[in-house]
């Protein structure tokens, strides 16, 4: 083909062409070109300046994350990406955003995984408002990646899998390959750098994602470092945590781990054997993503000893009739095993919605699987609760990796 007639396919290849060399000085170069694997469909949403986003951010009323916008340098665009990835052995489509930096400088890569949701309609690609104000970190010179999870946005029609280390970090990874491919299809300059942040159930999400990057090592990215906030990594504690409460505000936690596991793991155990009615019963149309966490919560009893049967309280770690719950609990449980690059753990001292003590426990598992404390550090967000940690938690975060980048 004579590329002189298809200007577009000519400046294509410049893209996503990188000079890497091994060869005599009379050798012609070979372009390093970047496949689309990942990458389903990319639409370009709007953009946004410099000037706006700083107001965004402080319109937003979290007022500790308005020294970020001091980083903030370049204007961004938003993008809505579909991109494939993988479920029970099938390939689906997912869906997340993505934000590039308005410049052809080499930056660098973060993906933010959010909280728990329950709703399509908090998912970062429906909810753009919300996210687009957050990916503005862009603007510092990132990559900003956001998935929706799977079970929501694209996949709204699959139960999430929720507290799934497998499911989880895949879909983070997917959509970080799908907006490399993305930003060489558009112009952008991503130097192979990668970061990881998430809070709550994003903060699992995180440590699952850096797992199974360092396990995999896909091509084009180096793991620099992630951090990880209020997440519970070992989910098996928290199971023991929730059922030694009398009661607990968010009992949709379980309801969703329980749906979860029962989907993944296609076991037959019914739902009245951990739940009392009529909650058994109505659980799985509590979550068909109409509804939010709030919502749910109303449906159900904060009280323990209504909500779950008085026998799986009692007997869930010695009757076998419960052997698959608790292996799925413990297979998913991700604190046993020697993360590579560094990961800075931060939690509220005085969080009791994911337990600040979840994630002492989860460090010092690793540190006792052989992770070295120069590699694996834990940050106090002192005095802060589940809710008020998160703007502290992102501000450090991303000075952490500012630092680093």
């Amino acid at each position: 083909m004579n590329l002189l007639k298809y200007p577009y396919q000519l400046l294509l290849i410049l893209l996503i062409s990188t000079a890497i060399y091994s060869c005599k000085d009379d050798e012609a170069p070979t372009p390093v070109v970047v496949e689309v694997d990942r990458l389903d469909n990319g639409d370009r949403l709007f953009g946004r300046g410099v000037s706006e986003l700083k107001g965004l951010v402080k319109a937003s009323g979290l007022t500790e994350l308005e020294t970020l916008t001091e980083l903030f340098e370049y204007d961004v665009v938003h993008y809505k990406v579909t991109y494939k990835t993988t479920y029970l052995g099938q390939e689906i489509i997912a869906s997340g955003l993505v934000t590039f930096p308005e410049t052809t400088n080499p930056v660098p890569m973060i993906s933010f995984q959010n909280g728990t949701i329950a709703s399509n309609a908090e998912a970062p690609t429906v909810n753009t408002q919300t996210f687009t104000v957050l990916s503005g970190i862009a603007s510092a010179g990132y990559i900003f990646v956001v998935p929706d999870f799977i079970g929501f946005g694209a996949s709204s029609d699959i139960i999430s899998p929720y507290h799934s280390a497998e499911y989880t970090g895949r879909a983070v990874i997917d959509l970080m390959r799908a907006a490399r491919e993305l930003a060489y299809q558009e112009g952008y300059n991503f130097n192979g750098e990668a970061f990881l942040s998430g809070y709550s159930e994003g903060g699992y999400a995180t440590m699952a994602a850096h797992k199974m990057l360092e396990e995999e090592n896909p091509e084009g990215f180096e793991l620099i470092a992630s951090a990880p906030s209020s997440g519970g990594y070992d989910v098996k504690g928290f199971q023991e945590y929730f059922f030694n409460l009398d009661t607990f505000d968010n009992p949709f936690y379980m309801g969703f781990v329980a749906l979860s596991y029962q989907s993944i793991y296609g076991y037959d155990d019914p739902l009245s054997d951990l739940f009392q009615e009529p909650y058994a019963t109505i659980m799985p149309d509590l979550f068909d993503g109409s509804k939010n966490g709030a919502a749910i919560n109303a449906q159900l009893t904060p009280v323990i000893a209504d909500l779950l049967q008085p026998d799986i309280l009692e007997n869930i770690d010695t009757d076998p009739k419960y052997k698959n719950f608790v292996d799925a609990l413990n297979d998913n449980t991700i604190t046993h095993w020697i993360p590579r690059a560094k990961m800075f753990m931060y939690h509220g001292t005085a969080d009791i919605t994911v337990p600040y003590q979840n994630s002492v426990d989860s460090y010092n598992q690793l540190i006792d699987a052989g992770a070295s404390t120069s590699i694996v550090t834990f940050i106090d967000l002192e005095g802060k609760t589940h809710s008020t940690g998160f703007a502290p938690y992102l501000l450090a975060a991303i000075n952490k990796f500012e630092e680093l980048k």
